[in-house]
């Protein structure tokens, strides 16, 4: 805990954003932080609340107390080595995990929960300010080599992880770079991605070796690959996006979000593109339909890219502004989230479900929409229609890409698509082979996938050597 009467004494503050006119020039970061003496009172207010509900709130199991305690203390460096020990890359989850543990908090049941999510980040940047995150390489070699298959940051933490152990891990990535969705997903303004190389760059001099531009199960026989590794763990990730399929869905101009954030990711990061056929939002309508955060992202984008308007449908009633604390607390609530990108422009429909798009020369001009009831039942009379010139899918995902690899390994599936493997040992249908991340659990959050690597990485050690004292 903090100070015992800070809760009492200090008010909650936050990060604050540059004023939206500034931000939407570039994609850069935008987040102002707290200056350091800010952060210890924020820190301060960590109570003494008998029950730490942040741990339940948070997939990691952060020992979120005793860092907020150490930050108050002004020990910096053993609150980031207190942190990285549940978390492998915190200056991640600092940026852009929801952030349940606040949910939990005790102080927010009068929605004052401690700014745990910026005092996290502040631990960490100030770790990479001083120096503090070297390379660990302190294990004797065990001979064991173990592949991993996928970048994101299930396999990044399980790599880490594995490393750590003592074992010759090498990471196989379709892309030319390393990262997975936080690399090719998230946007730049959210989070820069020299953030990541500098892990890459840790991770290297731990040991492991990555393999770009290599898509195992494509590129590279993958039964090869089982041959060649004492061990292999699949953190592809969850691939394959709802579609829509509605009369005039192959009209030109409606595309997947995930078609059109990696290009502008790839755009800002100089990257020669996949498709020679970009897709813009300039000087256009930008309808995006989906509620989620790959919808905000796609908000965002689009108006750094100059959309004349943006709006964004969801089929789900719209959200109370405010949860009922006796019913929801400590668990995350549904209520309506405004997020920065929202606050940058769009205008937001709830309850609104596409029928069918038109056009004109085989281009996307407008869709044709119907109201609907909670039960998704239309409502007599409610149809109407919406202009756009771009329409961006962002309903989510459904399971990994069964074509290539997993097709290949013959792995069995859950019934919802993804790779069958329980929460004990992540092992797959297959001898010696692993699954986490989103591939095994459904799409996510970037903090559940760091949790499930590092729990997998526990399980591969064991595999490997009857025993592990690996974190879980």
């Amino acid at each position: 805990m903090g100070k015992v009467t800070g809760f009492l004494e200090i008010e909650r503050q936050d990060r604050t954003y540059t004023p939206a006119a500034d931000r939407l020039r570039h994609y850069k970061e935008f987040v102002i932080p707290l200056s350091e003496e800010a952060t210890r009172n924020q820190a301060a207010r960590c109570m003494n609340c008998g029950i730490p509900y942040c741990h339940n709130g948070c997939p990691v199991n952060n020992q979120i107390p005793d860092w907020n305690d150490l930050v108050y203390t002004g020990n910096w460096e053993e609150a980031s080595r207190n942190l990285h020990s549940t978390n492998n890359f915190p200056e991640f989850t600092g940026r852009v995990c929801p952030a349940p543990c606040e949910a939990s908090c005790t102080l927010n049941i009068d929605d004052n929960p401690v700014t745990i999510k910026t005092i996290e980040c502040a631990i960490v940047d100030k770790a990479w300010e001083k120096g503090w995150l070297r390379p660990e390489s302190y294990r004797d070699k065990t001979g064991k080599k173990v592949a991993v298959v996928g970048s994101g940051p299930a396999g990044l933490a399980a790599a880490q992880q594995l490393a750590r152990a003592g074992h010759t891990v090498h990471v196989f990535e379709k892309n030319p770079k390393a990262g997975g969705l936080l690399r090719y997903g998230i946007p730049d303004f959210k989070m820069e991605k020299h953030l990541i190389d500098r892990r890459i760059q840790q991770m290297e001099a731990e040991g492991v070796t990555f393999h770009y531009g290599t898509h195992i199960g494509v590129t590279q026989d993958a039964g090869q690959l089982i041959g060649s590794f004492d061990a292999v763990l699949l953190t592809g990730g969850s691939e394959k996006p709802r579609d829509l399929p509605i009369p005039g869905r192959d009209l030109a101009g409606i595309h997947f979000a995930m078609d059109f954030l990696p290009q502008q990711n790839r755009r800002v990061a100089k990257e020669s593109p996949l498709d020679n056929r970009p897709i813009l939002a300039a000087g256009k309508h930008v309808v995006v339909i989906g509620g989620g955060d790959t919808g905000s992202d796609c908000i965002g984008t689009s108006n750094r890219q100059g959309a004349l308007s943006v709006t964004q449908l969801e089929v789900m009633p719209k959200p109370p502004e405010k949860e009922n604390k006796m019913l929801t607390w400590p668990n995350w609530p549904l209520k309506m989230r405004n997020s920065s990108s929202h606050q940058e422009g769009a205008e937001r429909d709830f309850s609104v479900m596409t029928k069918s798009f038109s056009g004109q020369n085989g281009e996307v001009k407008t869709l044709h929409c119907v109201r609907v009831d909670g039960a998704m039942k239309e409502i007599p009379g409610s149809a109407f229609e919406i202009k756009a010139d771009l329409v961006l899918l962002a309903m989510g995902f459904v399971h990994p890409v069964h074509e290539g690899l997993l097709k290949s390994l013959g792995v069995n599936l859950d019934p919802r698509g993804n790779v069958a493997a329980n929460t004990n040992d992540y092992r797959t249908s297959i001898d010696k082979v692993f699954a986490a991340g989103d591939m095994r659990r459904g799409q996510s959050l970037v903090v559940w996938a760091i949790r499930e690597g590092r729990q997998a990485a526990h399980s591969v050690d064991a595999f490997l050597m009857g025993t592990s004292d690996l974190p879980r």
